[in-house]
């Protein structure tokens, strides 16, 4: 159903770009900050509202896009210094006439290690690294402006990203798939049309501002999502490689330092998501007849 409402996003990666795309019918208008000049030009070309950042002739335009928008939903990220979007708009939103909705697109990083232990909502956020403690800060922050405001808020932590051209079968396909394998590591995940269905229901919500899980059902080791996607190309797995031997970057290998099993069982019963893809198995099935990995 159409939404007589306009909604700005900052920040238009790859989870807040789908959503654009895929709803943008849904809105009355959609608006989006980005940061440099050639992706607001390149955003523009393909029919989307977009302002850049660095370009100054860009800040009122985007102000007064920002003032007609009911909902906001924010995917930049925080850095070492806090959150840009606060840090540069925060007086925007708090004085916007139109204002009722946000949506903040977190990480379940915030939740740090857990030793392989399923946990949910109420699991007291711990991050290790501070990426994450930035994340959680940042969520605070959102709160509160939109305590203040008069506003609901909802902070959507997500599992690990993936979607068409993110995937297993895209990496096998570039040879870039790996195979490591740590005993007893599990990771979590979110197909990104689920994070859309996700961005939709807490929009919609009419309880109190949260914090929500967004997974999927099935926690699973990053090996096992490897094989399945070789075996659905018919393609032999890439070979086992040792954790403790493997070849990692400091920030791949410190995704390998938690382990957590995340119930999403919050997201199904409460803010009442159908996942499209309730595991990995379906989701690469669906991907594959889409041509990916050929």
């Amino acid at each position: 159903m159409k939404r007589e409402e306009e909604l700005f996003i900052f920040g238009l990666g790859y989870s807040a770009g789908h959503y654009a795309a895929s709803r943008a019918g849904d809105w009355r208008a959609i608006s989006a900050s980005v940061r440099s000049r050639a992706k607001r030009d390149a955003l523009r070309a393909q029919g989307l509202r977009a302002f850049a950042l660095e370009d100054e002739a860009d800040a009122q335009p985007l102000l007064d896009a920002l003032a007609r928008c009911a909902a906001v939903l924010v995917s930049a990220p925080p850095g070492e210094a806090g959150d840009p979007i606060l840090a540069r708009f925060r007086d925007a939103l708090l004085q916007s006439p139109a204002l009722t909705r946000i949506v903040y697109l977190s990480t379940i990083g915030v939740y740090g290690d857990h030793d392989g232990a399923w946990i949910d909502e109420s699991a007291t956020p711990r991050p290790s690294n501070a990426r994450s403690r930035w994340r959680l800060a940042a969520e605070a922050e959102w709160l509160a402006l939109a305590e203040t405001r008069g506003a609901r808020a909802h902070v959507l932590r997500l599992a690990g990203i993936y979607g068409p051209g993110q995937n297993a079968l895209a990496n096998l396909k570039a040879g870039t798939a790996k195979r490591i394998v740590k005993p007893g590591q599990v990771f979590n995940r979110i197909h990104v049309e689920d994070i859309a269905r996700a961005i939709d229901a807490a929009f919609v919500y009419e309880g109190a501002s949260a914090a929500w899980n967004v997974s999927d059902d099935e926690p699973a080791a990053p090996q096992d999502v490897v094989a399945f996607a070789a075996d659905l190309l018919g393609v032999a797995p890439p070979p086992d490689i040792d954790f403790a031997t493997a070849d990692l970057s400091p920030m791949a290998r410190s995704f390998y330092s938690e382990c957590k099993r995340v119930s999403n069982r919050a997201l199904k019963e409460r803010l009442g998501v159908r996942l499209a893809f309730p595991t990995y198995r379906e989701a690469l099935r669906a991907l594959l007849a889409q041509g990916e990995g050929r």
